[in-house]
């Protein structure tokens, strides 16, 4: 565990150290978040309760959104980036022969990245938001609690399904066509453009009982009491339980093909 907590803390350093980006983020983010908030304050007052949220849930929506928006690495990104360029030029090889598993240390890698993102962009686009904007962030201990942790298994499960897809890279050589497309599904079907409920019925339903559901709905949900913490939990355990053993299975198999190629 030593080595996996070094992994994490040295990752979470490194993108401390990038602090023109850091700020530009924020100014980024914070932007974006003011033209969505508008955006659905528009949409809101036309449609009252769409979605099952009111106008201010709706805008705590938004900026809350921004704030997991690379927390959970919605659009892609992250590690799956550095191991796609370790693929390409053959250096996967050196992390094969580290006596660590390769998915747990990308995952403490990527936890140190998220880490430093909800801290360091995540949480000021929200206070300026609340700053202008009326939101409804609660003061109850034990949601905001619940909220984190519901945060935390998001960027597992996102942190898993990224994975998969970067493991493509050893049958394809190249995985960035597939990452932008599985940057394309996260970004709709984990509410990054409109909550689920706000989707038709059936594909809502769909939507809310899929792993990307994870990344940005549920854990807002628990923030604005829509749903018990015990339940989003639950359903995230689950998923990254799920998408941690196939990454696993995946990487087994992705392995012997590299001893098969003599790499």
């Amino acid at each position: 565990m030593a080595v996996y907590a070094a992994v994490y803390w040295r990752s979470f350093r490194r993108y401390s150290t990038y602090r023109a980006a850091t700020y530009a983020g924020i100014f980024t983010n914070t932007i974006f978040g003011f033209i969505m908030a508008y955006t659905y304050i528009a949409l809101w007052h036309a449609r009252p309760h769409l979605g099952g949220y009111n106008q201010t849930q709706a805008v705590t929506y938004v900026f809350l959104g921004q704030a997991l928006l690379l927390t959970c690495a919605i659009f892609g990104g992250g590690f799956s980036e550095e191991f796609a360029e370790r693929l390409r030029k053959g250096d996967i090889a050196i992390d094969l022969y580290r006596p660590v598993n390769l998915q747990g240390w990308w995952l403490a890698s990527d936890l140190g990245r998220a880490g430093f993102h909800f801290l360091g962009r995540g949480i000021a686009p929200l206070l300026i938001g609340a700053l202008v904007f009326q939101l409804q962030l609660t003061t109850d201990p034990l949601v905001w609690l619940g909220f984190i942790a519901s945060v935390f298994l998001g960027v597992v499960v996102s942190f898993g399904l990224r994975y998969l897809v970067a493991l493509s890279g050893f049958w394809l050589m190249d995985s960035r066509g597939v990452e932008q497309l599985a940057g394309l599904v996260a970004m709709f079907m984990s509410g990054m453009v409109l909550p689920l409920t706000v989707f038709p019925t059936w594909l809502g339903d769909v939507a809310r009982v899929l792993p990307w559901s994870a990344m940005l709905q549920v854990p807002v949900d628990v923030l604005l009491g829509k749903r018990s913490a015990l339940s989003a939990l639950r359903f995230e355990a689950i998923w990254a339980v799920i998408v941690l053993v196939l990454g696993q299975a995946l990487t087994a198999v992705a392995t012997r093909r590299v001893v098969v190629q003599g790499g």
